[in-house]
């Protein structure tokens, strides 16, 4: 278990004895530092074994809340700024100088999610079994290898290779 999971389990547990109890957990600044001690001590090395053993209650209980809104609050505030930036793009799009509308049209075009600009290559794999693969081999060699020896110097066309232009067929 990590110290985030210990943390939760132990937070569940005293919240819980608590409420057995009838007694509220209200953490003193004393708590509150160490528990925000606690906070910088995880994030800088989260592999560190942190003997929670050794704090009061109110401290774990108040460094709790503090991983779970911290959580919470680093997506909605991320989703925000995003929100806030595609607001301010737009905002700036309809700006009369043509020199920031482009600008902020052409940020809008790279947001993901609108990927007006991007470049796309696709590649297709064609997965064939071992033995469909040696058939080809094996008969575009022996085609090269009667080629060479007959001694003429035709042009080998690979079929598959030629991309036909759909022009022609019409012209035709």
């Amino acid at each position: 278990m990590d110290a985030k999971e210990e943390l939760e389990v132990r937070a569940r547990t005293i919240k819980l004895i608590a409420d057995l109890q009838g007694k509220e957990i209200e953490p003193t600044e004393r708590d509150k530092e160490e528990a925000r001690e606690l906070a910088k001590q995880m994030v800088d090395n989260p592999a560190a074994q942190i003997e929670f053993g050794n704090y009061r209650n109110e401290t774990l209980a108040y460094l709790a809340g503090m991983v779970a809104s911290y959580d919470q609050m680093l997506v909605k505030e991320l989703a925000d700024y995003k929100l806030y930036v595609v607001n301010k793009l737009v905002e700036q799009s309809a700006n009369p100088d043509p020199k920031f509308s482009i600008q902020a049209v052409k940020a809008l075009g790279e947001i993901d999610g609108v990927d007006a600009f991007k470049r796309r290559s696709e590649v297709t794999v064609k997965v064939k079994p071992i033995d469909e693969v040696e058939k080809d081999l094996l008969a575009r060699l022996d085609k090269l290898e009667r080629l060479t020896q007959s001694g003429k110097s035709e042009e080998v066309i690979d079929v598959e290779a030629i991309d036909a232009d759909p022009r022609e067929d019409s012209e035709a």
